[in-house]
This record gives C-alpha cells, structure tokens and sequence, in this order.
C-alpha cells in the first residue's frame, strides 16, 4: 500500500513527522519574526486586516518563504536517499495538498474574525433604531471576496487531490500486477488489486485530507479559542473555571469519542469478515460460469447464508452505535451555546463576541471529534486494510 508510493514508507515518514516537529518548533520559538531580517516586518495577529488582502501580507509571505523553503529542503533530502518513481508525487504532491489545507484553515480564521465586527454593526443599528446601511453591504462584499477564494481554493485542492490518491492506486496496481504470479494464488486475488486498491485510495482520500485539516484547525483556532476564553467565566453546573471553554471542548470530544470507540469495537472486525464471506460466495459464481459442477444451489446457498449471517449481526451492532452516534451529534448541536447561557445572562459578551466564540469553538470541537464524525468510514477502511496487509504478507514471506 504505502511502500510502492511513497519512498522507504517507516523512514519517511518518521522523518516527515520529525521535520514537521521541527518546524513548528522553530516557528513559535521566535521564527515567524525572522522574515523581518530580509525585510518582512512581522505583524500582530490582531492588527492583520480583515479580508483577502491578509494573505499577502507580510505575515503571510515570509510563511510562504518558510514553507518553500523547507519543502524544498525535505524533498531534496529523500531524492538524494531513494529513486522512488513516484516520489514527485509523493513528496511534492504531499506537500501542495498539505499548503492547500492551511491555506483555507487561514481562510475560515479569516471569517470568524468577520464574525465580532458585521455582528456587532447588527448589534448597533438594531439597538439605536437604525444605521448606514452602507455599512452592511461594505461587511457583506468583505465575506463575500473571502468566499470566493475559499471556493475557489476547495475545487482547486479537490482536483489536486484526486489526481493524487489515483496516482496512489496506479502505485499500487503497477506493484501488485509486477508480484502477480506470488499472488494469483491468493482467494480474491484480483478482487484485492481491482477493488481493493480502489476503495482503499478513494477513503484515503476523505480522511486523509479531513485529518490534516482537523490538526491544522487546531493549530489556528485553539489560540484564539484560549484568548476568547477570557470573556467566558463561568459554565452551566460547572461554575467559574479558568480558559473554561478550552476544558468544555476538549471534556466533551473525548467523552464522545471514547463513548463510540466502546460501542463500535466490534465493527472493524465484522467489516472484515463481511468482505471474506462476499468473497468466498462472488469465487464460487465465478467458478460456475466456466464450470458445470460449480456453483451447485445446495453450495450457494450455504455460502449465501454465510453472507446473510454476517449481514444481520452487522445491522445489530450497527443499529446501537448510530443511536449513540446520532445522540450525541444532536446534542452537540447545541453544546457550544449551551455553554454560553451563564454569559450572555449575565450580559459580558456582545452578539458579534457570542457568534466568533459559537463559530471557534465549533471549529475545535469538530476538530477533536474527528474520530467520532469519521469513525464508519475508519472502520471500513481498517477492513480493507486488513485484506491489503494480508495481500501483502505473501511477499514479505
């Protein structure tokens, strides 16, 4: 799966993780004020301007610098260490779709800043019986111009993205039809390099992508998140509490997300054992379209009852992880306000203030909570990933 992709897989991305360390290390220690020394003065977070012309600041340039800078450094290093044939992709793709992500991370950073000032205009004009409706429309064409480039920047990565992950499937069927004569053995054979290597790039390709943002949302908004804290005191039977809505999001998606992984332990394994009964009935067809004494009503039908078997214990153990799941999404719904109620009674915080707050804190707990929204599709992805492994194994032999 990763080691005909990508080049020397446990190495890579060790060191992937590690140069990442690194830089995010160099970073907040002192490094984004560098680009000063060549002349890109460093500007406050809270004095970058609100709307498109943030992004290309001076902030914004010297971590454009950086980052191709050190991307540049990281694929030099694996192109002098290995001749992997899809390393431009690998490497270079990674790191594009990676930029792409914090990229519109920035872009939603940028629409909850909007969120305090239009909210509060609202505030004013409804609270002193009117305004200058200019003022509207000048917020509204501001969201606007930063939703165009949001939507642009989504199609733009989406296409990049599946051009990559089909590059990945390509890696993996070209490594696969090179090994097929230790494979053609293997029950399912062909349904591993046909089927397989497709569904496991297309839900690569979701989570993956999805993963990347969640860390990356965290990295941007839990400093804001924390700065904001100072205006929420006090949380419903809790009671007053330091950087309290940091805690409450952080409590409540590790409480769904251990919630779920109980009730949905079962799943993985069952998505697996479906795939192998499925398996074992789609072989004998196959065996009966060429063979008179194949695929006899009596064989089908025990192995079809395999499948219903499999099929029905699925349905159960699937029927009470969605009630929870679903509960618990309900729920959430309401959390981030629930969690406001002390404070706007007791009147410390302002629309334009209660809507930035709602919008960060959805934004980190749906970050936290990426096990919980992503969790059906890891547990297929862990199936097929079984099958692959196991694919693999005879080769490993």
């Amino acid at each position: 799966m990763f080691k005909s992709f990508f080049p020397n897989p446990k190495w890579f991305f060790s060191s992937l993780l590690l140069w990442l360390a690194v830089n995010i290390a160099l970073w907040y220690s002192g490094g984004q004020t560098w680009g000063q020394h060549i002349g890109l003065a460093t500007i406050a977070n809270d004095q970058l301007p609100i709307g498109i012309s943030r992004f290309w600041s001076t902030n914004f340039l010297w971590f454009y610098l950086w980052f191709l800078v050190s991307t540049i450094i990281f694929a030099s290093f694996w192109r002098w260490r290995s001749n992997n044939p899809w390393q431009a992709w690998s490497v270079w793709g990674s790191a594009f779709i990676l930029f792409n992500i914090w990229f519109n991370v920035q872009v939603n950073v940028v629409i909850n800043a909007w969120y305090n000032p239009f909210y509060d205009l609202i505030q004013k004009m409804i609270s002193n019986g009117g305004g200058d409706v200019n003022l509207l429309y000048g917020e509204t064409l501001t969201f606007i111009y930063i939703a165009m480039v949001a939507v642009t920047l989504v199609v733009f990565n989406l296409f990049i993205v599946s051009h990559y992950i089909f590059r990945w499937r390509t890696a993996m069927n070209d490594f696969y039809t090179q090994n097929w004569d230790k494979l053609r053995h293997i029950e399912g054979a062909s349904q591993r390099i046909q089927e397989d290597t497709m569904r496991f790039a297309k839900t690569m390709e979701g989570l993956g992508v999805n993963l990347v943002e969640a860390v990356m949302v965290l990295i941007a908004f839990l400093p804001v998140l924390f700065q904001l804290s100072v205006h929420v005191k006090s949380l419903p039977v809790v009671g007053e509490i330091s950087h309290a809505l940091m805690w409450a999001a952080m409590v409540w998606a590790v409480f769904g997300t251990v919630v779920l992984m109980t009730v949905g332990y079962k799943l993985p394994g069952l998505e697996f054992n479906n795939q192998k009964v499925e398996a074992a009935y789609r072989k004998e067809l196959v065996y009966g379209e060429d063979h008179e004494d194949r695929a006899e009503p009596l064989t089908l039908k025990e192995l079809f009852s395999h499948v219903r078997k499999n099929y029905f214990r699925l349905y159960f153990h699937y029927a009470y992880f969605n009630l929870v799941r679903i509960w618990y999404l309900q729920l959430d719904n309401l959390f981030g306000l629930f969690m406001l109620f002390p404070s706007i009674a007791a009147g410390t915080i302002t629309l334009g203030l209660m809507m930035q707050i709602n919008n960060v804190f959805g934004k980190v707990r749906e970050s936290f909570q990426y096990l919980i929204s992503s969790w059906t599709t890891i547990i297929e992805l862990l199936s097929i990933y079984k099958r692959l492994r196991a694919f693999e194994a005879t080769l490993d032999d």
